[in-house]
């Protein structure tokens, strides 16, 4: 005999985003969205979260980064950045 599915509650409004979390800390929210149903968003313009690192160079190498990155009219950490995505894509591609 299947389950009958229990009818969806209601959101409530809220006056804040101080409410809202708080209702949700001690409500479960399966019984306000039928998570079956859900799709997944789509965050097109989202850029992928960065950390700041140091790392020390050699400053003939900074200077034929920054020659290069000059040529393509790129900022040079830039193109490091696409250095070093490039070398890690290579490595993992020739580990499989």
């Amino acid at each position: 005999m299947p389950k009958q599915k229990k009818p969806m509650r209601k959101i409530p409004r809220f006056e804040n985003e101080d409410r809202e979390r708080a209702f949700w800390a001690t409500h479960d929210s399966t019984q306000y969205v039928d998570w079956r149903r859900a799709k997944r968003p789509k965050l097109p313009n989202l850029r992928p979260t960065t950390k700041t690192i140091s790392i020390r160079l050699p400053e003939s190498m900074i200077e034929r980064l920054k020659i290069l990155a000059n040529k393509r009219d790129v900022p040079y950490q830039s193109l490091l950045k696409m250095f070093v995505a490039d070398k890690i894509e290579e490595e993992i591609r020739g580990a499989k």
